[in-house]
């Protein structure tokens, strides 16, 4: 009962992402800031629910502060991801000339990543990796579909990936970085509340963006390159997710009353 609200505000996420494709211009701008108040809504409610308000309030001041301040730094300075700048009023208020939104993205789209790396690694260091690793997968979706729509702009538009040289590598190693920070400070947090098997909403959530955003993006956004680079990306998580579901041990697990949640994910 705990997941209800979470997956309903889960379905409304996924109609709306569905809905990106048919729309442009100002519309489409509106549904982009839709879809990140779904994904931070349906994490810190998810997270609220199963853990505890309080988590779920440190979780979302963990990741947000952290990305905000990483963007700032990074369209001041050009590091750590290198030189960029958003787009001016496409999505709403921002402040230090950060979208308001963009940080209220690193959490929805953090969350799922960490609980499923909690799901599959056994010690934190591990799931601290997989993390940052789960982060750069998911931006190799995130950063070609929001480029091509313009709501940011690079200075280095020639040295990326074979595909995707608009978007320079030192921004992918800069997610890394981050995403490890956020990481290592979410580790921290994690012994200060209850832990849950009730993770079925973030394993759906993460499951949609990997599948999904990869149909998208070879299909809908005629984004192929992205569509590989980012299916490989979340693949490195999705594969030994979709192993632990559905495998050969899923059911012995399920017999022992194991779940979803891995050894770190309900162990804290």
């Amino acid at each position: 009962m705990r997941e209800l609200i979470p997956a309903g505000l889960l379905v409304l996420l996924i109609a709306t992402q569905i809905a990106y494709p048919l729309t442009s211009g100002t519309a489409r701008d509106g549904v982009t800031v839709a879809v990140v108040l779904l994904s931070a809504g349906t994490a810190l409610v998810h997270a609220g629910l199963t853990r505890g308000p309080r988590y779920a309030v440190g979780f979302g001041v963990i990741v947000s502060g952290i990305g905000l301040c990483a963007e700032a730094v990074g369209t001041a300075t050009g590091i750590p991801f290198g030189a960029y700048d958003y787009a001016v009023g496409r999505l709403g208020p921002a402040l230090f000339e950060v979208p308001l939104v963009v940080p209220l993205a690193w959490t929805g789209g953090v969350y799922p990543i960490w609980v499923v790396a909690g799901m599959l690694c056994r010690t934190p260091l591990l799931r601290i990796a997989a993390t940052a690793a789960g982060a750069v997968g998911w931006d190799l979706f995130l950063d070609p579909q929001m480029v091509t729509d313009g709501q940011w702009r690079w200075a280095d538009t020639d040295s990326g990936l074979p595909g995707l040289e608009v978007i320079p590598w030192t921004n992918y190693l800069g997610w890394f970085v981050v995403a490890a920070l956020i990481a290592v400070a979410l580790t921290v947090w994690e012994r200060t509340a209850p832990p849950t098997r009730q993770v079925g909403v973030p394993v759906a959530m993460f499951l949609w963006t990997w599948l999904g955003s990869a149909l998208a993006h070879a299909v809908f956004l005629g984004l192929p390159y992205s569509a590989v680079y980012g299916g490989i990306g979340l693949a490195v998580l999705g594969v030994p997710l979709l192993v632990r579901l559905i495998g050969p041990g899923a059911g012995r697990d399920a017999a022992r009353g194991d779940d979803a949640a891995g050894p770190v994910a309900w162990r804290g």
